[in-house]
């Protein structure tokens, strides 16, 4: 099971993570998120449990209590959400339509602009 764990101190690293689960069962994954920029922590991470049951123990114990000087936020995790990513920028190849004849602007209404 994916575990969410958010409200995490910003000095809480992997393995800090991984060894309070750890206290529940059998751990397989702990990783803090950080900013891939400027590598500090987010404040959220994710554990993954194998079993379900131990998992969910955890998740029990340790939502709502303070770890490092913060309260945790501990729930299963959702898959996030697919989004439609559409074209968007492109930058090469969008090119400028030059030769095109653009004789007609005059009939827009308005009179001519120049």
């Amino acid at each position: 099971m994916d575990i969410y764990v958010g409200n995490l101190s910003y000095q809480t690293d992997d393995q800090a993570l991984g060894e309070l689960f750890g206290q529940y069962g059998k751990v397989t994954s702990s990783r803090v998120i950080t900013d891939k920029f400027s590598g500090q922590s987010k404040g959220f991470g994710f554990v993954e449990m194998p079993d379900a049951s131990e998992a969910n123990k955890a998740i029990s114990a340790l939502n709502e209590q303070e770890f490092q000087g913060r309260n945790l936020r501990v729930n299963e995790s959702q898959p996030k959400p697919r989004t439609e990513r559409s074209g968007g920028g492109g930058g090469f190849g969008g090119g400028g339509g030059g030769g095109r004849d653009r004789g007609d602007r005059g009939d827009r209404g308005g009179g001519s602009r120049w």
